[in-house]
């Protein structure tokens, strides 16, 4: 160790800085509010594909035939006739293109397939709405697929087609290749029929704007305004008990403002944290609350180190000030907490760049907590407890096995 860093010169500074950043965050809290995700806010979430059909399916047997597809086949699973169902399949891999599944879907007694694409293309990937009933009729069930080089849809032109509903919400999902745009309307709990009238109303604005043809539902989800209530209330005593055990378990190991400073600096990271999503509007979840809860057990593992070497250092390091022991017992570890945060960081980035969605929203909470926490391990941590022990002396007995001067520890 070439010389002590003295931390203690910023306590003053960044707990400034960190309230205010705090405080920055309650205003917005004001302000703009937190955005809520579907687990939280009542009412509908719904992916929507602007795409162009591939094949229409048609039926006009005795039998029941619906359609089910995968990432490597289609099926088509016949019921009615006989005891047993039957299960067609037709892999990608030996039809290929969509002129040769179309052939070989049409091959099923009662079945027609028509293609409304060039044969050439490739049928790998042919995907339904879940807004449309998979069982075959006499009304077309159509398979789209995602052309390589699309017709791109500008969101604003989609975000106009619900100006007339008030608080809908809508962002674009996925690469801007894909068309996929994601709807969000909100439920006030009056009306038992709501998430179907939603549905149906998302559906035929799209379809009355880009065709019938030219429109899928990827998936839909609808949380209760009960459901979502409760969740709400279950995350917050989530955060709650989370403190309580480590504040517990924290007062176990160490002295009583030791785990107080610990669950102050864990709950400055959680706040930093919800600053970050209220100014940035990121969607609050089920997974950034993970993300949340995920620092806070991070965190706390900084801190605790940091103070294990604090405790071990007064019983063998001559010291007469609790901030002198502090600045010692950070420097020390300085190398240890930067080297494995930084790591973690670097896995961290990586899924941040090559994820998207709600994966991308965890990885870059998890990037801004890990940022918070070493900040707050070295700042708040030891504010806090610089401040409950600036009186504070050696016993009689811990001068005993106090052995070793801070001089000799650091090299010339």
């Amino acid at each position: 160790m070439k010389k002590v860093i003295k931390f203690s010169k910023f306590f003053v500074p960044a707990t400034i800085l960190s309230v205010s950043l705090i405080v920055f965050g309650v205003v917005g809290f004001f302000v703009k509010g937190i955005n809520f995700g579907i687990d939280f806010k009542p009412g509908l979430i719904e992916d929507v594909a602007v795409v162009p059909t591939a094949l229409e399916l048609t039926y006009d047997g005795s039998a029941s035939v619906s359609v089910e597809t995968s990432t490597q086949k289609i099926d088509l699973v016949v019921t009615g006739v006989g005891s047993e169902s039957t299960t067609y399949s037709f892999p990608y891999i030996d039809f290929d293109t969509v002129g040769k599944m179309a052939n070989a879907l049409s091959s099923i007694d009662g079945v027609s397939a028509k293609a409304k694409v060039s044969d050439s293309v490739k049928a790998e990937g042919l995907f339904g709405s879940s807004a449309k009933n998979t069982v075959l009729g006499s009304e077309a069930y159509r398979l789209y697929f995602q052309p390589e080089n699309p017709t791109l849809v500008d969101i604003e032109t989609v975000r106009n087609l619900f100006t007339d509903i008030p608080g809908a919400a809508v962002k674009q999902v996925g690469a801007e290749k894909d068309n996929t745009f994601q709807i969000r309307v909100g439920d006030d709990g009056t009306d038992s029929e709501i998430s179907k009238k939603i549905q149906d109303t998302i559906l035929s604005k799209f379809e009355n704007k880009f065709g019938a043809d030219n429109v899928a539902v990827i998936q839909t989800d609808f949380v209760a305004s009960k459901f979502s209530s409760g969740l709400s209330v279950k995350a917050i005593l989530m955060v709650i008990c989370s403190l309580a055990l480590i504040w517990l378990y924290a007062t176990i190991r160490f002295k009583w403002d030791f785990a107080l400073g610990a669950v102050i600096a864990i709950a400055h990271d959680a706040l930093i944290m919800l600053t970050f999503m209220i100014w940035t509007q990121m969607e609050f979840t089920s997974i950034t609350l993970a993300a949340l809860l995920t620092i806070i057990g991070y965190s706390i593992n900084d801190t605790v180190v940091i103070f294990d070497r604090v405790r071990e250092n007064i019983k063998s390091v001559k010291c007469n000030s609790m901030v002198e022991l502090l600045d010692l017992s950070q420097t020390e570890n300085l190398g240890r907490t930067l080297i494995t945060t930084l790591t973690t960081m670097l896995a961290v980035s990586s899924l941040y760049i090559f994820a998207s969605g709600s994966i991308k929203d965890f990885a870059l909470a998890l990037l801004v907590g890990m940022v918070s926490g070493v900040y707050s391990t070295i700042f708040i941590a030891g504010a806090f407890v610089s401040l409950t022990r600036k009186n504070w002396k050696p016993s009689d007995e811990e001068k005993k096995s106090q052995v070793t001067k801070i001089d000799d520890l650091v090299e010339e």
